[in-house]
């Protein structure tokens, strides 16, 4: 016997109802979480035009997740202890159940964190996202870039492998090139002559818990910040407000669509291609080929012998290679922070009429890829071993170049020809 069409959709009825019954009961208790939902999502407007850059933000909070989530497991079978911290990775790779691919997911993502990182902060610089209103923004971001650094340092040192052990001593010792707190600074720092049992703690704890914190209350400000002044475009245009135009509601920006679900459904691609990616890197070439996850740190941290190489991982080397090429070590050190130094002062240093990289003249475009071939090229030599004096000339002029690109940036970006800037957001690539 048929059913009735009343019949068929009381089940629905019934589970829209209790849906809607949950929801209301959640929201009379915490009348809060659903303003900031609105806020940020479903009523959060965002330009129609984001293309394939803007795909990197939300890459990078799904990383962030994953080496949470991967370092809370790891946390579970790692001995903070410099004679047991190298066999209990060794112990996870190889006993713990699913723990080389725990193990795997955790490194690969620090590699995976940081390219995206990279890109997050290229797609700002090309369509000028640290600009007014957006300065604080950028702020935040390169403050999460520095934490970031720190906490995969202390990251790097923990599997207590020959360039763990190194490392750790090159880059505390650096601390000692700073005039007469140096020297009790770096041991202060290591809390012993050398990286040992005691720095092995406070790194871990710092790593596990410290910085985690720090990082992803920084990552709610700058996510506050960002949909309090609202997202750029790559027009690097204000979207206009006003009655017309736009169909969800008359206050809100014309040339914009909601964040939810419009772009939460966008960035699902972008999370599944990333996904393939990772998942290939993690299943058939984990270390890749030294660079992901270095040779010499499969060995056992030995204090009575030292590497033929002592590098840090990829992703610092374009600032090992500035300190490598400065004669004076107090110098290498005052040129490898004020590179970073630089990139807080981006939004106070560009004085263009125009955000996006679209709009701007030859001169523009120029020094901007000069910038990204001069750091992909230092981060080359710093990975090399630094003996070759061609590379470490090399690395002077592009060093050279990298400050002058920041401390010339009100000149040049002033004499740069801009092209007119639409009025409203293109929807062209």
């Amino acid at each position: 016997m048929a059913k009735s069409n009343d019949q068929l959709s009381a089940p629905n009825n019934i589970g829209k109802g209790l849906i809607t019954g949950v929801v209301n009961w959640f929201n009379d208790r915490a009348p809060g979480a659903g303003i900031a939902y609105k806020k940020h999502m479903s009523e959060y407007f965002a330009p129609k035009n984001f293309n394939i850059w803007y795909y990197f933000g939300s890459l990078a909070l799904l990383v962030l997740v994953n080496q949470i989530v991967t370092g809370i497991f790891l946390t579970m079978h790692f001995k903070t202890d410099a004679a047991q911290a190298f066999a209990s990775v060794e112990y996870i790779m190889r006993d713990v159940e699913w723990g080389w691919l725990i193990r795997y997911m955790h490194s690969t993502g620090a590699s995976l964190f940081f390219i995206v990182v990279y890109l997050h902060m290229w797609r700002g610089l090309m369509y000028g996202s640290y600009q007014k209103p957006r300065e604080l923004v950028w702020v935040l971001g390169m403050v999460i870039y520095l934490v970031l650094m720190a906490e995969a340092f202390m990251g790097y040192v923990l599997p207590w492998g020959q360039m763990s052990f190194w490392g750790a001593k090159v880059i505390i010792s650096l601390f000692g090139a700073i005039p007469v707190i140096g020297n009790g600074l770096t041991e202060w720092i290591m809390g012993d002559y050398l990286p040992s049992d005691a720095t092995l703690n406070r790194f871990f704890a710092l790593h596990v818990i410290a910085l985690p914190l720090v990082l992803l209350l920084l990552v709610v400000l700058h996510l506050g910040a960002l949909h309090e002044v609202g997202s750029n475009n790559p027009d690097g245009v204000d979207v206009k407000y006003g009655p017309k135009g736009n169909r969800w509601s008359a206050d809100a920006p014309k040339d914009s669509i909601p964040f939810h679900p419009y772009y939460t459904v966008k960035d699902m691609v972008g999370v599944g291609f990333f996904l393939m990616l990772a998942a290939f890197i993690i299943f058939f070439e984990p270390t890749v080929g030294g660079l992901f996850l270095e040779h010499d740190n499969f060995t056992e941290a030995n204090r009575l012998v030292t590497p033929a190489h002592i590098k840090p991982t990829w992703y610092f080397t374009p600032y090992y290679a500035m300190l490598r090429v400065v004669p004076d070590k107090l110098g290498g050190v005052m040129v490898m922070f004020g590179a970073i130094v630089l990139l807080f002062l981006v939004p106070w240093l560009d004085r263009a009429k125009v955000r996006s990289i679209r709009y701007r003249g030859m001169l523009a475009k120029v020094m901007f890829g000069l910038l990204a071939f001069s750091f992909l090229w230092l981060g080359k030599i710093g990975s090399g071993p630094g003996t070759d004096i061609t590379e470490t000339y090399i690395g002077r002029v592009l060093t050279f170049f990298y400050f002058m690109f920041f401390i010339t940036m009100p000149i040049w970006t002033k004499l740069d020809r801009t092209k007119p800037v639409p009025e409203r957001v293109t929807m062209h690539d």
